[in-house]
């Protein structure tokens, strides 16, 4: 069958030319349709291998539709090629995050020690995945993200927190915040639930989880978000949020202050025991 048959079906006059420099949804796009285009098959044809409509898959290949992690592992499969097309779907997913974050997960995934300070909010690599679903739909309600970008997003931490059950996990250290145990999230089941799992994490032996109780008052140290990784040969990167906004700090010198810092909010922040005490009150009280 000639290269050029399944142009001539779709309609040369309605085939849209691609730009997979304009965004990595357009790459991925354009790459699909080049797998497509090598086997001679029709929009129509590859919807059926892959179960989804012919629609569905114009919206991709043009880039009018951010893949799902679903989409790039059925394209591998059909396609044959391994783990090709979920690679891409990464660098597409970054399109939903905040400015740095890819830069400060690509950084987390190679990381010896974790550690985060939250407000307001469980931690991503505690969450559980209904939690993470309730926050992420919420953003969706409000227009801020799409349905995609939500299920990309969760797909994304999702794969982030395996890396801790692996042999090699690095050690993680969570303070939280009291606001975070406390505000209710996705409702009180799925709140009760994402505690309960808080109160397993807190016997995992790579996990140290403290909570900053409200009467630290002042003399908490951090008043947003931080997160502070060390690499393997000692060095740190930073990562701390605004709203809407993130940020990769690199610089020494401000490393160097948030590093004492954290040092400071573990000694003022609830002690292990205590803390997973507080917990399980707060758990008890939405039962």
């Amino acid at each position: 069958m000639s290269s050029t048959a399944p142009e001539r079906k779709e309609g040369i006059l309605n085939r849209r030319e691609l730009d997979p420099d304009a965004s990595p949804s357009a790459r991925f796009g354009a790459q699909i349709r080049g797998a497509r285009e090598e086997r001679g098959w029709t929009q129509e044809e590859l919807a059926r291998r892959m179960g989804y409509s012919a629609v569905h898959i114009s919206a991709v290949e043009t880039g009018r539709k951010p893949p799902t992690i679903r989409f790039a592992r059925e394209a591998d499969v059909v396609f044959g090629t391994g783990s090709l097309f979920v690679n891409r779907f990464h660098d597409v997913r970054s399109e939903s995050m905040l400015e740095g974050f890819a830069e400060y997960a690509a950084q987390e995934a190679k990381a010896r020690e974790i550690r985060a300070f939250e407000i307001g909010v469980i931690p991503g690599l505690l969450q559980t995945s209904e939690y993470a679903s309730a926050l992420a739909g919420a953003q969706v309600r409000r227009g801020t993200i799409t349905q995609d970008e939500a299920d990309n997003w969760c797909a994304h931490l999702m794969a982030r927190q395996r890396r801790l059950s692996t042999i090699d996990a690095p050690l993680l250290h969570a303070v939280l915040d009291e606001s975070c145990i406390r505000r209710l999230v996705g409702g009180r089941g799925v709140m009760v639930r994402q505690l309960e799992a808080l109160e397993e994490h807190f016997h995992a032996p790579a996990m140290i989880i403290q909570v900053a109780p409200f009467s630290m008052g002042v003399d908490r140290p951090f008043a947003l978000p931080v997160h502070l990784l060390t690499l393997a040969d000692r060095s740190l990167i930073g990562y701390s949020e605004s709203e809407g906004q993130g940020h990769v700090q690199r610089d020494p010198n401000i490393l160097t202050g948030w590093d004492r810092d954290y040092h400071r909010l573990q000694v003022g922040a609830l002690a292990e025991t205590a803390s997973i005490d507080l917990v399980r009150a707060v758990r008890k009280e939405l039962g």
